[in-house]
């Protein structure tokens, strides 16, 4: 496991510490030809040979496995991504690099998850409590006030593409949070600071029917995370 950890240390701190957003640029425009990308592979090799105590003797495979795997990845990432799929290239190009990492570790020991320690009932009563704050709240919400619909918030909507729906989804998130640690007065906090930053749109807008239409979609959110919240913690406690 301490093998892991240090790889996976290295790779945080190649990727996302010691790699500028010029660097990524360099490399998203020149691609293979970038030097950038070159300059990034031979950092990712020194931090790994720091973590690794320069003891290639012992870990030269599990070193060479992930510094090729991490050139392959990149290049294939710069050769195939576009505008549109940049955010799933990064996120299916960190989960190759994480999947090498977990099988560089276990050449020297016998690392493995125990996938069986994930499907305790308070763990599956987690995920179904978050998959009911974040993607069926949403859908609920969005059946329930779509009967509104002020002409006002169609006028003049420049805000960015689905940003109320994920602002949404977090809110929840962190009223259901401070509900199972018992911290119910930050979602106090949370609701003023919410009004604040919603206080000018609806000044500026002088429209009442824009007004109820968040105002009920704001308590909606806020009543179904409360609501998701004490079940999860009842049914946990009994559990």
């Amino acid at each position: 496991m301490v093998l892991f950890l240090k790889f996976l240390l290295a790779h945080i701190l190649g990727d996302f510490v010691f790699q500028s957003e010029k660097w990524v640029k360099d490399k998203e425009e020149k691609k293979i030809k970038s030097v950038k990308l070159y300059f990034h592979i031979a950092i990712h090799a020194i931090l790994l040979l720091f973590f690794l105590q320069f003891n290639l003797k012992e870990y030269w495979l599990g070193f060479t496995i992930i510094l090729i795997s991490h050139y392959i990845f990149d290049v294939l990432k710069l050769s195939f991504q576009t505008k549109k799929n940049k955010r799933n290239w990064f996120f299916v190009d960190q989960f190759l690099h994480l999947i090498v990492l977990i099988f560089a570790a276990s050449l020297y020991s016998n690392f493995s998850f125990n996938f069986d320690a994930f499907f305790t009932s308070k763990i599956l009563l987690l995920l179904i409590a978050i998959f009911l704050i974040t993607n069926v709240s949403s859908v609920i919400i969005k059946v329930f006030i779509t009967q509104w619909n002020p002409e006002s918030k169609k006028e003049n909507d420049d805000s960015l593409a689905k940003a109320g729906r994920y602002i949404g989804i977090l809110e929840r998130l962190f009223v259901f949070v401070f509900i199972i640690t018992n911290h119910w007065e930050a979602i106090g906090f949370l609701l003023a600071a919410k009004s604040v930053f919603r206080f000018g749109d609806l000044t500026s807008s002088k429209d009442r029917k824009l007004t109820e239409y968040i105002l009920i979609g704001t308590l909606l959110s806020f009543g179904l995370a409360i609501i998701i919240g004490i079940l999860y913690s009842y049914f946990v406690t009994i559990m």
